[in-house]
Order: C-alpha cells, then sequence, then structure tokens
C-alpha cells in the first residue's frame, strides 16, 4: 500500500517546529546578544552605526525578537522590535542604493 503525501499536515508540522523553536529561550537570547554587541560595539566605536555590519546584527536581532515576541503575544515589545528591524532593513536598502548609484 502506498502512503499519500499530505503537504497540508506536513505544512503544519513544520510550522510546530518552528514555533518551539522560537519560542524556545536560546532564540530570545540570541536576538538579545545580537542587538546588545552591535550597541556595545556602536558605542565603543568599533562599528558605526549607518554601516552594513552593524544594522545586519540589528535587524537579525530584532527579528528574531520580533517574532518571539508575537508568538508568546507581547504586543508592545512586538512593536518595539518590528520598528528596529524596519529601521535596520531601510539603512540597509539605503547602502545598496548608494552602491547602485556609483
Amino acid at each position: 500500500m502506498v502512503k499519500k503525501f499530505d503537504s497540508h499536515k506536513s505544512g503544519e508540522i513544520v510550522y510546530d517546529q518552528i514555533t518551539t523553536l522560537a519560542n524556545n529561550e536560546i532564540v530570545a537570547y540570541i536576538g538579545m546578544m545580537l542587538i546588545l554587541s552591535a550597541f556595545f560595539l556602536e558605542t565603543r566605536d568599533l562599528l558605526n552605526s549607518k554601516e552594513w555590519p552593524y544594522l545586519i546584527l540589528m535587524a537579525l536581532g530584532s527579528g528574531l525578537l520580533a517574532v518571539r515576541a508575537y508568538l508568546i503575544d507581547e504586543w508592545a515589545f512586538f512593536i518595539l522590535e518590528i520598528a528596529w528591524f524596519a529601521a535596520a532593513i531601510l539603512g540597509l536598502w539605503s547602502i545598496r542604493m548608494s552602491f547602485r548609484k556609483e
């Protein structure tokens, strides 16, 4: 007998695995460390807040924390992290556009 592949069920399994991972405290700590690393390095003049390494750290960190905040229904924190994520992505977009003009 041949088993039929149920894409809906496998999609649910993947979603459940992603949700479980995002609800994990480790994801929150990774996001926090990325943001704090960017901030610490920027305040020590080792990174510039308008350059891509800083913006990548901020986008990744705030993106992870935004997903976690959404999944645990922390709406104020979710909005804050989305704002940080959007600012970082817009900064990266600006850098990309400035390279295209050159």
